[in-house]
């Protein structure tokens, strides 16, 4: 078990879009959902689900944390600009989205890493196999449920309403 795994959600960091260091602790007492995205992928729709859940129970403690990737296909070409005119003007994203970071592989992001060794996917793979994987975690910092790229949103959201409530 390398050190990020021994490490709990609340430990890890990840840059903004901005460039700016966001501590996990922030995330304390929230129901967050962490996403991979890409903006020229099929899945790219899902952004208005993701950004209707979390304007619907960000009062409530939810929060989605978007996490832009190139792994697969080259989806994701844009640098930081392009990110977030396509989130903020396309999708009218509101939620907090990072830098661009890589999911799979040597380069794969410590978030990433800690909530793949929690969540495998399916057969028991930790690999993420595609744009808009999603993993919720609750607000003990707990990841409850990996999602598949083609589950949307909106069917998630009894499962964030759960937790929420809990």
């Amino acid at each position: 078990m390398n050190n990020i795994s021994k490490k709990d959600f609340y430990s890890l960091q990840a840059n903004s879009l901005d460039n700016r260091t966001v501590d996990f602790s922030d995330f304390k007492g929230k129901v967050v959902l962490v996403v991979n995205t890409a903006s020229k992928c099929g899945f790219t729709p899902q952004y208005e689900g993701l950004e209707k859940l979390y304007r619907l129970h960000k009062d409530k403690g939810f929060f989605v944390l978007g996490f832009p990737c190139n792994q697969f296909l080259n989806q994701e070409p844009g640098d930081a600009d392009s990110l977030r005119q396509g989130c903020l003007l396309n999708y009218g994203v509101s939620f907090p989205m990072f830098a661009k970071i890589e999911v799979n592989g040597r380069g794969t992001h410590p978030v990433f890493i800690w909530l793949k060794e929690r969540m495998k996917g399916r057969f028991g793979s930790k690999k993420v196999k595609w744009n808009f994987t999603k993993f919720l975690v609750d607000r003990n910092g707990n990841p409850v449920k990996r999602y598949a790229p083609a589950v949307k949103p909106e069917s998630i959201e009894a499962d964030i309403l759960r937790l929420l409530e809990a």
